[in-house]
């Protein structure tokens, strides 16, 4: 994430956006592959504590693509320091620490967005389009499933199979995405029916879930993530069915969308000047990659810090973070408990 975050940032210094970064400095743990990472994508400046950065007036913006642990706490002192904040996904460990997180964010004042990137592919922001066009008639049905297979293999000793550092494991990690893919396209999630496994032995986090979902509007859903699933290297898709048509989507063909009417799929690739994003990038035809989600998403973000316009409904606030948390939570203790769990969602704390 933070080669991803560095890219975008560095893209917008070259894109028509009110307000183009300087990229004061970059944190991490280690001193001498951070300061590869400095030297590679033009940071001032190379830090191995992230409160320096929050003490530091020159910075405007603290995005924090640290493990899922010191969101919190990191994201909640720059909040304090009067920096805007983007925090990656999940957007804390627990639901709590993100309800947390978004009241000391709005106590403070400062623009805040949970790092949701696939709602800045074009395709997504189309597929939203066309639902609030009406296009799809009244939904029914919404599925989605995240499926990935270097869990198989991967290093015991990763920080995503650390409870401490991660909190879960692919429910946080790959889960968060199609639960906020779910909230935006869908509705708000009123309650769930979950199962997870743990597939490696010894990995102390679960490695693949499944669940049935049902939305405040009565829609029903399913979603199933996967660390384990042979042959799927980045599989993020989901289809939505209406009374009129139904579309479907799939990361791996990033930038097409399946569109239907009552009888037949057509294919839509999003290059078009009109298409969502487009006004940054290439002539129709011409595709974008998964990299330049989060230079859309980071433009988005400068425009709200301007002024131009806000970060919801189509950037994740950490209101969005907190109740993707709310979800999460909930199929944790669905699973736990073998039960359909409602999903319940605390307002926003009093100053």
């Amino acid at each position: 994430m933070g080669k991803a975050h560095s890219r975008a940032l560095l893209a917008l210094s070259s894109l028509d956006v009110p307000l183009r970064p300087k990229l004061v400095s970059i944190s991490g743990r280690t001193a001498e592959p951070l300061e590869r990472a400095r030297a590679q994508w033009g940071w001032d400046e190379a830090v191995t504590d992230w409160c320096d950065q929050v003490a530091d007036e020159r910075v405007g913006l603290f995005d924090n693509t640290g493990p899922n642990a010191i969101h919190a706490e990191a994201s909640i002192a720059a909040a304090r320091n009067g920096k805007h904040v983007l925090c990656e996904k999940p957007l804390a460990t627990t639901a709590a620490e993100a309800h947390n997180m978004w009241t000391e964010a709005e106590r403070a004042g400062v623009v805040h967005m949970t790092g949701f990137n696939y709602r800045f592919v074009p395709a997504v922001r189309l597929a939203r389009e066309l639902l609030e066009a009406g296009e799809l008639g009244e939904i029914v049905h919404f599925r989605a499933r995240y499926l990935q297979s270097w869990g198989w293999e991967a290093d015991k000793a990763l920080w995503r199979f650390d409870p401490a550092q991660a909190g879960t494991g692919v429910i946080g990690d790959l889960g968060a995405h199609i639960v906020d893919l779910a909230r935006y396209l869908v509705g708000e999630l009123t309650s769930v029916s979950a199962s997870m496994r743990t597939i490696v032995p010894e990995r102390r986090v679960e490695d693949h879930f499944v669940a049935t979902v049902e939305f405040e509007n009565g829609v029903l859903g399913t979603l199933e993530a996967s660390r384990v699933a042979r042959g799927h290297a980045n599989q993020n898709t989901f289809e939505l069915n209406g009374s009129k048509g139904s579309l479907s989507f799939d990361a791996e063909r990033l930038n097409e969308l399946q569109v239907s009417d009552a009888k037949h799929f057509r294919r839509v690739l999003t290059t078009e000047p009109e298409h969502p994003f487009m006004r940054f990038w290439w002539p129709a035809g011409h595709i974008v990659g998964w990299g330049d989600t989060f230079t859309n998403e980071l433009a988005h973000l400068v425009g709200a810090i301007a002024g131009e316009d806000a970060v919801a409904p189509h950037g994740a606030t950490f209101e969005d973070g907190y109740r993707c948390a709310e979800v999460c939570d909930a199929i944790v203790r669905s699973a736990a408990e073998r039960s359909q769990t409602t999903i319940e969602y605390r307002p926003l704390s009093s100053p």
